[in-house]
């Protein structure tokens, strides 16, 4: 028995989340299903983050423990195969058989793109929010460095999280305007992010580069603690997972051999 890791890309517009569920189709349930259908056996993956219905990623990570005799760096290969187009494995290879994607410290990367022109662009309409009022990057710039170390986000969580701590780190966060297109990127690092946390926080975001509140308003949303205090929870189609770091990475080390050859 050997546990294998792999990094899964996918566009989750057709789906309803990671996470298995009885009212449709899962990222999770095609995995197994695909996966068992290559090994010859049954076999569920365990997730690192169970993205939300509509919710695409760049670089989910998940693994699965198989006694079939494939070397887990093919895994990848046979199974894009199998894979429709909207879901692919970057990477597979094996790991140590502790080895938990959800109990391993590490980084996680998002970005959530933001249209913000006058008509919506239809090219762009999977992976991104179109948002027709005009936005003040610098303002939103300005009310996200209240946000960047630890912090208790309870108000930047749905209140069906059930996370046993509210409190979070996050270690970076950037937004930047591409003038020829007008997508506005939010790019947010932390070690750990609750239920909703990164949509609610753009949310909040727009309302204060719209001039609704000034950019230390963002300060009092952190202290009251209550859903309320904060804007709304973006829509998901503009929220990608981009990465997870972990400490003692494979795929990084693997990275660093690349580029030292």
């Amino acid at each position: 028995m050997k546990r294998v890791m792999i990094t899964v890309a996918y566009d989750g517009t057709n789906y309803n989340g990671w996470q298995i569920q009885p009212n449709g189709i899962t990222i999770e349930e095609v995995l197994n299903q695909k996966l068992s259908e290559l090994l010859g056996e049954p076999v569920k993956v365990i997730g690192a983050s169970r993205t939300d219905s509509g919710v695409h990623a760049l670089g989910n990570v998940a693994v699965f423990d198989t006694s079939a005799r494939m070397p887990g760096e093919k895994i990848s290969f046979a199974m894009n195969q199998r894979l429709p187009e909207d879901i692919k494995i970057l990477d597979s290879r094996e790991v140590d058989a502790d080895f938990h994607p959800r109990k391993r410290r590490c980084r996680k990367v998002y970005e959530y793109r933001l249209l913000n022109t006058i008509h919506p662009v239809p090219n762009y309409r999977l992976f991104s929010y179109f948002y027709y009022w005009k936005l003040d990057v610098g303002r939103m710039q300005e009310a996200a460095a209240y946000l960047v170390g630890e912090h208790d986000f309870c108000s930047f969580c749905s209140v069906a999280t059930q996370a046993a701590s509210t409190v979070r780190r996050i270690r970076e966060i950037s937004i930047r305007k591409d003038q020829e297109t007008e997508m506005i990127t939010f790019h947010i690092e932390g070690d750990g992010f609750l239920y909703n946390m990164v949509r609610i926080i753009v949310g909040t975001l727009l309302e204060i580069g719209g001039g609704k509140y000034p950019p230390e308003h963002i300060r009092q949303v952190l202290e009251a603690k209550d859903r309320h205090a904060a804007g709304p929870t973006a829509p998901a189609r503009g929220l990608t997972l981009v990465r997870m770091d972990y400490e003692g990475d494979p795929r990084r080390r693997q990275s660093e051999r690349s580029r030292t050859e």
